[in-house]
């Protein structure tokens, strides 16, 4: 089948790449000509584990092509897919900006029937007003449908979401679309595939997402509950686990949810339904419940250090999850900003985020990239984990602590067990789990080859 993609963002370029993969026909559109040229000389725009390997394929095979003129992908296509960003406002509800400009960008090149399809997250009603809008600048008697088929796209494993789902959501008003879209799957997927109207779709994704953050701040709300009663939160999560209506996912208790969706989602669905006049209460304290996250954690670190002002910290990840650039929303910009204002002089190390994160923080004499986390660790009072990354959870953690100046680490993440930590030498803070410190002095412990 063909077909056109409007976005190369991440939700864009990884169902563009997967389509074509699958051995559609798929033309890319973005407005952006470094980004077209980049992705047409098979570079990604952004990090998702083997994303290059699946682009430079299709690439290949001529199945996948970029560009930046509408009127190409809509010629070409007979679905067309819309992949464009739809970014808070300041209220928190979602900004249809990009939504309404690729809709009028494409209405007047509608020919023959076409299907337009949502894959981007929108609020309910939006295939309404994309409708309106379609054909206020279609040509009259322009044949076109509007249909929803969302994303659940995890970052870090996107392409083996697409590949793999749990589930097809697939929102179509005619038997026309309906059809349509269950061909351009096929027989591919070996998963449900719920077949609704468009605007049930719409509230679907929303609502996921929505009872994915509740999860993460119920644990959360838990864990500060275990801290007070010396409790290991994560013994609980496995003990709520085990109960199948529960389940173990989403059960880490930490430093909460980031990223481009919960947050942004969660805010525009409670936004919704009070505009509906429905009561979200219960969904404003999951987000009250996440935003304390970043303060539990910073007095843990206040804790140990007594003033953070002219301590050196080293910081492990930035990312908001683990195999992703992505630091939209990240908990670790909360924690950077307020130890910056603090005085803190941070080393920082992320494998795959630190670029994005140096074009909003550059680097001064308070604030040094690493190009390891052992040089992250050189000579700090205190370590922060921010990001569960293999190679953060694999530390050499004897020479870590040889590295630092004191053997501090305030863990975000909850990726050690306290008391192994304490018998390596370790002050260890975790979220949840209780504080394992040492009473007794603990001094430097300086490798043989390092200056005093």
């Amino acid at each position: 089948m063909n077909i056109g993609v409007f976005g190369t963002g991440y939700v864009g370029l990884v169902s563009a790449v997967c389509f074509a993969d699958l051995g559609h026909s798929v033309v890319a559109v973005d407005k952006d000509h470094q980004v077209v040229a980049k992705l047409t000389a098979g570079e990604p725009t952004l990090y998702e584990p083997g994303l290059k390997e699946i682009l430079t394929r299709n690439l290949d095979t001529s199945r996948l092509a970029f560009t930046t003129r509408a009127e190409e992908a809509v010629r070409r296509s007979e679905v067309l897919f819309l992949c464009v960003g739809t970014p808070p406002r300041s209220d928190g509800s979602s900004d249809p900006v990009q939504v309404e400009e690729v809709a009028r960008s494409l209405a007047p090149l509608l020919d023959g029937h076409k299907l337009i399809v949502e894959k981007s997250t929108v609020p309910v009603n939006t295939a309404r007003l994309l409708d309106r809008t379609l054909r206020w600048w279609a040509p009259l008697g322009c044949d076109y449908e509007v249909a929803s088929n969302p994303e659940f796209l995890r970052e870090g494993s996107a392409i083996h979401d697409f590949l793999h789902p749990d589930r097809i959501v697939i929102g179509a008003d005619s038997d026309r679309a309906r059809s349509l879209m269950l061909e351009l799957y096929g027989d591919a997927f070996d998963c449900p595939k719920l077949i609704t109207d468009v605007k049930t779709a719409e509230l679907i994704k929303h609502a996921s997402n929505a009872f994915l953050a509740s999860k993460i701040s119920f644990i959360n709300m838990i864990s500060n509950l275990c801290e007070e009663l010396e409790v290991d939160v994560s013994v609980v999560a496995q003990g709520i686990g085990l109960d199948h209506r529960i389940g173990h996912h989403f059960l880490n208790a930490g430093l909460g949810f980031g990223g481009s969706c919960l947050p942004k989602d969660l805010q525009a669905f409670v936004r919704i339904a009070e505009d509906f006049g429905v009561d979200f209460s219960l969904l404003r304290e999951v987000e009250r419940i996440n935003e304390g996250r970043v303060g539990r954690l910073l007095k843990k670190l206040e804790r140990a250090l007594w003033v953070v002002g002219g301590k050196t910290i080293g910081v492990l990840g930035v990312a908001f999850k683990p195999n992703t650039s992505d630091i939209r929303n990240a908990p670790s910009l909360q924690v950077l900003s307020r130890l910056k204002d603090a005085g803190a002089i941070l080393n920082v190390y992320d494998p795959k985020a630190a670029s994005s994160l140096e074009q909003i923080h550059p680097p001064n004499a308070h604030l040094h990239y690493a190009v390891s986390p052992y040089k992250a660790a050189e000579n700090a009072h205190a370590l922060v984990i921010l990001t569960e990354w293999e190679e953060v959870t694999s530390l050499d953690l004897a020479r870590i602590r040889s590295l630092m100046r004191s053997p501090i680490i305030v863990d975000g993440r909850n990726l050690f067990n306290p008391v192994e930590m304490r018998e390596r030498g370790f002050e260890y803070y975790s979220l949840g789990r209780g504080d394992v410190t040492i009473s007794e002095p603990h001094g430097r412990v300086k490798n043989p080859g390092m200056e005093a």
